[in-house]
């Protein structure tokens, strides 16, 4: 007879958020799992070197909730060694074990071998050394023309139920430029994306320790085909493409409705994407524009993605006030994702969206 075990994995860019930890807590509470996976992308915040010293005391009102109290053993994984600047990923991953679930062990990379979890096993620094994790950042010449930025993956592994599987934290790069995102579909940035997750996928698979089942979770910052979508939205508008006066790079897009007073439809510039009819964005979860959510499909034939239905995940106004709204900094998009090995497919019952933090990504959550 089969046992199942409710499990919780939830992913959270805490870029521009490292003092509420009150989302994930209610997660908790509402769904009851027995094991928890959180798995939280820009440790620190945008201005780490000013606020990594405030990691730990975020970590541990997580771990001290009164939500918490019944998860008896603990492992919490924290790269805050900004210093390192060849191997810093401000990756930040807790494990959650509830005290009736038993039969569980944590894989030791190194020994290659299993062992029982008890207790509370903390680690907040470089992560060298430690066994239960593999942690790495990009190398610098995967791409020598871009800002070298923390970004990376932070593996562990488990056996729950006599069943093995790799949980795995992953933040790809961004889009530096809402206009050279436009200039072809797809985007460069796009190819960045997919030789960074083949990496991360193909250091997971490799010889050096024996297949199991992956979820990957974590800020994929995947976006909608820019280009495309521009010029859908802009059929019935005129195009206007404004030049610095010094070269001949484009400073600004704008696009004006043809009726309506030449009413701005959408103005575009470098960290500008100011669309009229935001609500598109949220209605029906923004199924209308799924179709220009590419970049996961390049990637079917060794994962599988739920179907998504919830609106994108990025990027949501900071302000408690405004929970619902999109900044007109980017194009919003499904930016954070659970995905998961074809093999993995058949331990998902159901997924959940949360939007719970003020943070520009909000929380994706699988159950």
């Amino acid at each position: 007879m089969e046992t199942f075990t409710d499990v919780l994995l939830v992913t959270a860019n805490v870029g521009s958020l490292f003092d509420n930890v009150s989302g994930p807590n209610k997660t908790v509470h509402s769904h009851k799992p027995q094991f928890i996976a959180l798995h939280f992308q820009e440790v620190g915040g945008k201005d780490y070197m000013v606020n990594m010293g405030h990691a730990e005391n975020f970590f541990w009102k997580i771990e001290s909730s009164e939500e918490m109290k019944d998860f008896d053993r603990v492992c919490i994984y924290v790269d805050n060694n900004f210093q390192a600047e060849d191997s810093f990923t401000a990756l930040g991953s807790m494990y959650f074990i509830h005290n009736t679930l038993n039969d569980i062990y944590q894989y030791d990379f190194h020994d290659k071998d299993y062992k029982a979890v008890s207790g509370h096993s903390k680690h907040v620094a470089s992560l060298n050394g430690i066994t239960t994790v593999e942690k790495e950042k990009f190398p610098k010449n995967f791409w020598p023309d871009f800002k070298w930025s923390r970004k990376g993956f932070m593996r562990t592994r488990w056996i729950v139920h006599n069943q093995a599987l790799d949980l795995v934290n992953v933040h790809l790069f961004h889009d530096a430029s809402n206009l050279i995102a436009c200039n072809s579909s797809p985007s460069i940035y796009s190819a960045n994306r997919k030789n960074a997750l083949r990496y991360v996928i193909s250091r997971i698979s490799d010889a050096r320790h024996p297949p199991a089942p992956f979820f990957l979770f974590g800020d994929f910052n995947f976006r909608l085909d820019a280009l495309s979508l521009v010029q859908h939205l802009s059929t019935s508008a005129d195009v206007q493409t404004v030049r610095k006066d010094s070269s001949d790079e484009v400073e600004r897009i704008i696009c004006e409705e043809k009726d309506n007073d030449h009413q701005v439809l959408l103005h575009i510039e470098e960290k500008l994407f100011a669309y009229l009819h935001q609500a598109v964005f949220r209605e029906n979860n923004g199924r209308a524009l799924l179709k220009y959510d590419k970049e996961v499909s390049a990637f079917y034939d060794v994962i599988q993605e739920e179907s998504i239905q919830f609106p994108p995940s990025y990027p949501y106004s900071e302000e408690y006030s405004q929970p619902t709204q999109y900044m007109n900094t980017r194009c919003p998009a499904w930016c954070d994702r659970v995905l998961v090995s074809h093999t993995a497919q058949k331990f998902i019952g159901k997924v959940c969206f949360c939007l719970s933090l003020p943070s520009q990504h909000s929380n994706i959550l699988i159950t």
